[in-house]
């Protein structure tokens, strides 16, 4: 899907208020995140590369969000091909 700040999904499809966004550029992929019950998220998450992504999915110890269901690659890769 696409709105005003770009390409997104639903990394929970029970919660349309929680969305990744992403994009590509400098030969990766970036992800960024947006909740509506808390519109401060987006300025307060920037955008950050897949490596980064990975590199804290692998630190990821159950107390927060799962870094594996919030971004997916592959559901990135498929919009932005899409889009193009």
């Amino acid at each position: 899907m696409k709105d005003e700040r770009g390409l997104y999904y639903y990394p929970n499809l029970e919660n349309k208020q929680f969305r990744t966004y992403v994009r590509k550029a400098e030969g990766t992929y970036w992800f960024r995140l947006y909740n509506a019950q808390d519109p401060e998220l987006w300025n307060r998450h920037g955008w950050v590369p897949w490596e980064a992504i990975q590199q804290a999915a692998a630190m990821y110890q159950g107390q927060t969000l799962d870094p594996h269901r919030v971004y997916d690659l592959s559901l990135a890769k498929a919009l932005v091909e899409e889009s193009s």
